[in-house]
């Protein structure tokens, strides 16, 4: 349904009427025939015709499109009064604020915010209401902090009530004491299967470090075997060095002795030195 067209102050455009209600365009939607309607009259149209109400077109909900920019801005520049009106309230604003102003008007009638309280009044006077409405809630003046009503003064018992306040508290307590020992032990459980997982893959680890410490161990045996027997050669190879420097001097000497014991003999004989001796003595041994 539209804005009421007494509302409105001046004249009112024919194309800013809704063509089935007749009443000043709300929420406006627009047919492809350019006849505009409002949403709720539109629709509501559409569950029992297909047709435009105008001139009887085709039209689908899937077609209605907002109104025109031009259209739209004359429409919101339209001026009305308010709704409460009839109660007092003379303000006339633009169609564009007009929600704005009704949600914050004084004159509006509003319902009483006390529970079982059917009153309706003016915004204005709601809080004047509300200190003498018989729904009212207050505290025990006794000084249990019980929230009560008026019609509940003589049937209040502190004692009863803070007994119930206790046992709400104390369930309330187990409550929650219970659900931390259920969020304790479930973290419990977490921390000790992580724990035992984490031990599984130290012990894994701790078995491959044994395994690459006794590998290197056996290479570490057979580096040192291979060490002491490269040093019995490198002492067989010295002990042999020097017994053959020891040859060489005793040939070295030999041979000089010979080259001056020569000089004195006849120059065709020629003793056997000491290292042709040596060398022919394998000879000597073989013919043998």
């Amino acid at each position: 349904m539209g804005y009421d067209i007494e509302r409105f102050v001046g004249y009112v455009n024919e194309g800013l009427l809704c063509s089935i209600c007749r009443d000043v365009l709300e929420d406006p939607l627009q047919a492809p025939c350019e006849h505009a309607f409002c949403t709720a009259c539109i629709h509501g149209w559409l569950v029992h015709h297909s047709s435009c109400p105008e001139d009887r077109q085709m039209i689908d909900v899937s077609l209605l499109r907002p109104l025109y920019r031009y259209m739209k801005n004359d429409l919101n520049r339209l001026q009305l009064h308010c709704k409460n009106r009839e109660y007092g309230c003379e303000m006339i604003c633009s169609l564009e604020s007009i929600d704005r102003h009704e949600r914050e008007c004084e004159y509006s009638q509003i319902r009483c915010s006390n529970a079982g309280c059917t009153v309706q009044i003016e915004r204005r006077n709601l809080d004047g209401h509300l200190a003498v409405c018989e729904y009212r809630s207050r505290e025990c003046p006794n000084g249990c902090g019980y929230t009560i009503l008026s019609a509940e003064d003589t049937q209040h018992n502190c004692v009863a009530e803070l007994r119930t306040e206790l046992e709400l508290l104390r369930s309330e307590m187990i409550c929650r004491v219970e659900e931390a020992k259920h969020e304790m032990e479930s973290r419990l459980d977490s921390q000790r299967r992580h724990m035992v997982q984490k031990e599984s893959i130290l012990q894994n680890e701790i078995e491959e470090l044994k395994s690459q410490m006794s590998r290197m161990m056996s290479d570490v045996r057979s580096l040192m075997a291979a060490e002491r027997q490269h040093r019995q050669e490198l002492e067989q190879a010295e002990l042999e060095k020097r017994e053959l420097m020891e040859l060489l001097k005793g040939l070295q000497k030999d041979c000089r002795l010979t080259t001056t014991e020569g000089s004195r003999k006849s120059t065709n004989f020629r003793p056997l030195t000491r290292l042709e001796s040596v060398k022919r003595k394998p000879r000597e041994v073989t013919v043998i």
